[in-house]
């Protein structure tokens, strides 16, 4: 068996039966070809069957020490080879006892950051920036707002059709991962602003890309990001902002609104709600407003009449025993 044929054999296979991404299943194909490269260079060509556990632990060795990858990418690919020779072996090409995963250590999990997530009035600068008066501009409005208003992917984003945008019962339908499609509610001020769009853009074929581009083509998610971090450096915010970014603000803003963790979760496609669970964390300025209402501020005597320069026992004297 050959390097070629088992990653072919997994991602035409395996990966295309489970519904994946073409560009989820060619970076899954780009990080075994990492991992094929170092056994080449390193193993003296070892074919896919001949891998240790040694082998593995080597090269993810190689991966922190000599390329420098953090915790994340090192665990992405180890799951990524421990997911590609699972199925090799569920394929029947392999042995079950010759899987050089099957018992492979867990590594360290990664600490889990909270997203980063703007204000109310930084998503307002952000959504100032594009011109009016121009169709570019007007896209890019509505490009923004609905990432805001909705919470969608870049991805999900760049694959909306025209035929997915109904504005008079005012939904609109994405596939998120896996192929999921899901049917979103949208707010009036995102309705507003997508019809202007679609006005001053002109009629497109129902198949067509929603978001076009100057060259009548549609935005790629390359395109989207680029598009919100060029805003985002207008408006002067100093911070990472990406479509992403706009999702965990959509989230957040949700529940400090009080909408319910369920309803988040099914907005924005997530299959288990511990995914979502994570917008749940608090901001220091939550914390002070919630120090600042807490009832000791009106039940705890006050000391304000003591003067400055009274001078204070250490601690009340003894009572003294009445003699008989």
């Amino acid at each position: 068996m050959t390097w070629d044929y088992w990653i072919c054999l997994y991602a035409q296979t395996h990966c295309a039966a489970r519904g994946l991404r073409p560009s989820t299943i060619a970076a899954y194909c780009a990080t075994l070809g990492q991992f094929r490269a170092f056994v080449e260079v390193r193993l003296d060509h070892r074919g896919p069957d001949q891998v240790t556990a040694q082998d593995v632990l080597s090269y993810l060795e190689h991966l922190r020490r000599e390329r420098h990858n953090g915790d994340s990418a090192v665990n992405r690919q180890a799951t990524i080879l421990k997911n590609f020779y699972r199925a090799i072996v569920a394929m029947g090409h392999l042995d079950p006892r010759a899987n050089p995963l099957a018992h492979f250590p867990r590594l360290r999990a990664q600490p889990r950051k909270l997203p980063t997530v703007l204000s109310a009035e930084e998503v307002q600068r952000l959504l100032d920036q594009p011109a009016r008066n121009t169709v570019l501009g007007l896209r890019d409005r509505a490009l923004l707002t609905l990432l805001y208003g909705t919470g969608i992917r870049a991805s999900e984003c760049a694959g909306l059709r025209e035929e997915d945008v109904d504005l008079n019962d005012a939904t609109i339908r994405v596939t998120g991962k896996g192929g999921h499609e899901r049917t979103l509610p949208l707010n009036d001020r995102v309705v507003q602003v997508l019809r202007l769009y679609r006005q001053v853009r002109g009629a497109v074929k129902p198949s067509a890309e929603f978001f076009r581009s100057r060259w009548r083509g549609g935005l790629s998610r390359y395109a989207i990001y680029e598009r919100v971090r060029r805003y985002a450096q207008q408006a002067g915010l100093h911070k990472t902002v990406s479509p992403h970014q706009l999702r965990h603000t959509f989230a957040t803003h949700l529940v400090k609104a009080g909408v319910q963790l369920v309803t988040i979760r099914d907005l924005l496609g997530h299959r288990l709600i511990t995914s979502t669970q994570i917008y749940l964390h608090v901001t220091a300025a939550d914390l002070r407003e919630a120090a600042a209402a807490h009832p000791i501020q009106r039940l705890a005597p006050c000391v304000e009449h003591l003067l400055p320069n009274v001078k204070l026992p250490f601690q009340p004297p003894p009572a003294r025993q009445r003699t008989g």
